[in-house]
């Protein structure tokens, strides 16, 4: 029971990542099926459509796809940053057991596809999209282990969520490192007063979600005009966020009977309105309820549902729309060095440095996960698609054709990698060995 109660919110994300990764499938079919009918320069012409506001003395105007890619996916971001921060402080990172298994997977999974990628590039052009292999799509690669059931044991798919929260993590400190133009340190200073005073409110205890949201809008444009790529101001004040609780369940629990019992004892108006006693009793249920729930929590909570729904299908649209028959013509060196990174550098990266060190007991794999299971799920690492996309835009922003190479490649080296990865999964595990139904 209490391990039920324990892997259900986990459950529950996986379904909401499984369902997420069909519509992602959905929208990539819509925006290859756009950009490659009669209606191609509608698909072009609409996400170059430019918004924003100018002024004399101010201006912020953007293309539609920019206001995806540097708006939208800030919430992505601050999405990314609350599970990094979670998982780190109560989650499957906790503690130095626990993140050594998906830890070391990240980084055979980053650091053999960036070296592939650095052999195999003969173009100095495109070196600098060396980061496009790095991450791992959670959605995509958990809905298809959602696909395969009870083939794979709940821990592979805790591996998988894990080390790619990790490559996650990794691919952001490369977009800050790597992926930023000049920067202007002023408003990049401004930036990070802002960011220490929302640090400080939050280790002293005090957390207000509209200054968060107005500060992370500040801190936002502050990043967008000093030159520091946007999305990151969504990490930073992910990790603003306190996880803790202001008062505990028993205190709860005992205002909660207390209101209750008020709430029974008051007027009961023959109206459907409530009474003023009853009114201010739901008042102060509601503020005892805020200062039970975790905030990081609740945020989270909230933005799952957004996120999946609409930022990273909107993403979708906006960004998997290739031209296969692309003007410019088509990089094919460099639709092939992204395949062979995601297919072959991902699996043979995290496979490779696993085993390794389990053969030397740096870390312990859980029992209940076979080695043709960590091989499959190693192939659906290379599932890269919104992050690999996402660095792809950065990477080559003033390059179209490498663009729509570098998408190519993307896609179709996680099309490969997703069908070996379910392939070797779904034909090398017994159905129905892992169960993991409640017991009654």
């Amino acid at each position: 029971m209490i391990k039920e109660k324990l892997l259900s919110p986990f459950q529950k994300f996986v379904n909401l990542q499984s369902s997420t990764g069909i519509l992602l499938l959905a929208t990539t079919i819509i925006a290859l099926v756009w950009a490659n009918s009669a209606f191609s320069e509608s698909y072009q012409s609409f996400w170059q459509y430019e918004l924003g506001i100018v002024t004399d003395s101010f201006e912020l105007k953007k293309p539609l796809i920019l206001w995806v890619n540097d708006g939208l996916m800030a919430i992505f971001f601050f999405l990314i940053g609350l599970e990094i921060k979670r998982e780190f402080l109560i989650g499957e990172l906790n503690s130095t057991k626990k993140i050594m298994f998906p830890l070391f997977g990240a980084i055979g999974g980053i650091i053999i596809p960036v070296l592939i990628y650095i052999i195999l590039n003969q173009n100095p052009e495109t070196l600098k999209g060396w980061g496009i292999p790095m991450a791992t799509d959670i959605a995509f690669s958990l809905a298809i282990l959602k696909v395969l059931g009870n083939r794979v044991p709940l821990s592979l798919k805790i591996f998988l969520t894990a080390f790619a929260i990790v490559d996650d993590l990794g691919a952001v400190l490369v977009i800050a490192i790597f992926y930023s133009s000049s920067l202007n340190f002023v408003l990049l200073g401004a930036a990070f007063v802002l960011l220490a005073i929302i640090y400080f409110l939050s280790y002293r205890g005090l957390y207000f979600e509209f200054l968060t949201i107005v500060s992370g809008f500040v801190v936002w444009l502050l990043f967008l005009k000093a030159g520091l790529h946007p999305t990151l101001a969504g990490i930073l004040m992910a990790f603003a966020i306190p996880v803790r609780q202001k008062i505990s369940t028993h205190e709860f629990t005992d205002q909660l009977e207390s209101i209750v019992g008020e709430i029974k004892e008051s007027t009961i108006l023959q109206k459907p309105v409530l009474s003023p006693k009853q009114l201010e009793l739901i008042d102060d249920l509601e503020d005892w309820a805020d200062d039970y729930r975790s905030p990081l929590q609740h945020l989270e909570h909230k933005l799952h549902n957004w996120v999946a729904y609409l930022v990273i299908p909107i993403f979708a649209l906006a960004n998997a729309g290739v031209a296969i028959n692309s003007e410019g013509g088509l990089e094919t060196a460099l639709i092939i060095n992204i395949m062979v990174c995601l297919i072959l550098g991902k699996s043979i990266g995290i496979s490779t440095v696993i085993f390794l060190a389990r053969k030397f007991k740096i870390i312990e794999v859980p029992k209940d996960i076979t080695n043709k299971q960590i091989i499959g799920v190693s192939f659906l690492a290379g599932i890269g698609f919104t992050m690999a996309i996402f660095i792809a835009s950065l990477a080559f922003n003033s390059s179209p054709e490498y663009i729509d190479s570098a998408k190519i490649g993307i896609l179709i080296g996680s099309l490969v990698s997703a069908v070996i990865g379910f392939v070797v999964l779904r034909f090398k595990t017994v159905k129905g060995k892992f169960d993991h139904s409640p017991k009654g």
